[in-house]
């Protein structure tokens, strides 16, 4: 019997953006509580938040300063156990943020750590002595800024590592004391009914222990992201990594059906080793690839018979096409597109994670330079790095900051400049909107067997058509999928029997004559076989 997380949806939720309660300009989370029936009219199955805990807001909330607290901007502990409660009451799985690789340079264990080289939690983060020329111990850079990763302390004068801000220090997983914390966190949560993590940046959390520097990339040209002058070899996804996957496995299985999902954006044959060599790992490693595919026929479908290819025997797959990270896939592939996407994501073997606001079809926002909050675009300006188009607020109405906050408050980012027209209860009331369309195609999978966890195998298609059979039982679905704006004709298998189309991203189904089933510009269809 399949496991929630393997036949259910899961809805990504950045708080700060999805509905404000307080009249701050800033969500929180009686503002996803206020919204659980509309995810529930949705039909996803579990609710991720990106991290709410307290935080000094470096990397907003990603530097954590307490792993067992509520920040107040987004409501209290009590708020927190009434979300979780009516999640469950609303049949959804709750998965929080875990931010292993680092802390807050405000937290206790840091505070304690910096203070002195003789104290008990020095060894809780990684400090090394500078190079004989005295300058960071090896060649190890910043993500974010692409300069050393390594910070000097005068106090105690040692270098200590930060692989992203020098606000969010590294911690040391091969200290057992600080391991011993960490996990204990995870049972903080899981005792308070928590159903899973999803654990930030998981396939950098070990270090090489010998501290080698990384070899130059070869590749890397002036203009181009600073950070990847250096190949991460001895940075991220070490060969110890499956160790850490396993501390963590091994606490998700003292509790009943959780689910960790590890960020790690890594090709096929690298990622599908998180999963563990005898599947004792993360339950799913995020499987990023497809946002970084070009949008193309050939090049999905390759993707796709690759990933699956590479699967451990008994591994579960997942597919994610947006997160907090990346530009909306709307805005990456175009509005026309955005359905043919939704349909892929959702029709595709394994655990889809839905981005919100994806289900409108909703665009990255416009954000001038005078309200630009991500750090990461303050640090390296001009390289298109910024996160917040991604990251505006939810447009529930038409009205004044579109039902976000009160129409006399300025909201953290600004309003996407369509939400008076993008908007959920615009496309509530439209039965051809977006909204509608991924509401009928989430029931769709919920009820089709074929979808929600058979096979997949693809079926002979070209000329930007991408085709896939799903099978579960004598149950079999085809999904046809036109990635081009020009009209194209997809020819059916000779020896087919009677067909009907399920579903179908265009106005009216197609009507099949002969073998051939005619597709218009942008048109994704289901046919049940």
């Amino acid at each position: 019997m399949s496991s929630w997380w393997q036949t259910g949806i899961v809805y990504q939720i950045y708080p700060r953006s999805f509905q404000d309660s307080n009249g701050d300009g800033v969500g929180d989370l009686p503002g996803i509580t206020q919204r659980l029936d509309y995810l529930q009219n949705l039909g996803v199955d579990a609710v991720w938040i990106s991290p709410i805990y307290p935080s000094p807001m470096a990397d907003f909330g990603y530097d954590v300063s307490d792993y067992c607290g509520i920040h107040p901007l987004f409501g209290t502990m009590a708020d927190m156990d009434r979300l979780i409660q009516a999640a469950h009451d609303h049949n959804l799985r709750l998965i929080l943020d875990f931010v292993p690789n680092h802390t807050s340079n405000e937290h206790p264990w840091f505070l304690e750590s910096r203070s002195a080289r003789d104290n008990p939690k020095r060894d809780w983060y990684i400090w090394r002595d500078p190079a004989p020329d005295g300058g960071p111990p090896t060649n190890w850079l910043s993500r974010f800024d692409g300069q050393s990763a390594w910070e000097w302390d005068a106090q105690t004068e040692q270098y200590y590592l930060h692989s992203f801000l020098a606000e969010q220090p590294d911690v040391n997983w091969r200290n057992p004391d600080l391991r011993a914390a960490m996990l204990d966190v995870l049972r903080f949560w899981f005792d308070k009914g928590v159903d899973g993590f999803r654990i930030d940046v998981s396939y950098r959390a070990m270090k090489d222990a010998q501290f080698r520097d990384n070899p130059p990339n070869p590749n890397w040209r002036e203009g181009m992201d600073p950070a990847k002058r250096v190949i991460e070899t001895y940075t991220r996804n070490t060969p110890d990594i499956e160790h850490f996957n396993r501390w963590l496995r091994e606490v998700a299985d003292e509790y009943d059906d959780r689910v960790l999902i590890g960020e790690i954006n890594l090709p096929p044959h690298e990622l599908v080793k998180h999963y563990g060599r005898s599947l004792n790992g993360l339950h799913l490693p995020f499987n990023f690839n497809l946002i970084f595919t070009p949008w193309d026929a050939a090049a999905v479908r390759d993707l796709i018979e690759m990933y699956e290819a590479a699967l451990p025997h008994g591994a579960w797959p997942n597919w994610v096409l947006g997160n907090h990270d990346q530009h909306r896939i709307a805005s990456r592939v175009g509005t026309a597109q955005a359905r043919v996407a939704m349909l892929l994501l959702l029709t595709l073997r394994g655990t889809p994670t839905l981005y919100y606001g994806d289900e409108l079809g909703l665009l990255d926002g416009e954000i001038a330079p005078e309200q630009v909050q991500d750090p990461w675009e303050k640090m390296v300006p001009g390289l298109g790095l910024g996160r917040d188009p991604e990251r505006t607020p939810m447009p529930w109405t038409s009205a004044v900051n579109a039902g976000f906050c009160p129409p006399n408050i300025i909201p953290w980012l600004p309003l996407n400049a369509d939400s008076v027209i993008v908007n959920v209860a615009s496309q509530q009331d439209d039965p051809d909107s977006m909204l509608r369309f991924t509401q009928k195609l989430i029931q769709l999978r919920r009820e089709t067997a074929a979808l929600n966890q058979g096979r997949y195998h693809s079926l002979p298609a070209r000329d930007g058509v991408l085709a896939f059979a799903r099978q579960h039982g004598a149950q079999t679905i085809w999904v046809v999928l036109n990635m081009t704006g020009e009209a194209k004709s997809w020819t059916l298998p000779d020896d087919v029997g009677e067909t009907a189309v399920l579903l179908t991203t265009a106005s009216n189904p197609p009507i099949i004559t002969g073998n051939a089933l005619p597709l218009h510009p942008n048109e994704g269809v289901i046919l049940a076989v």
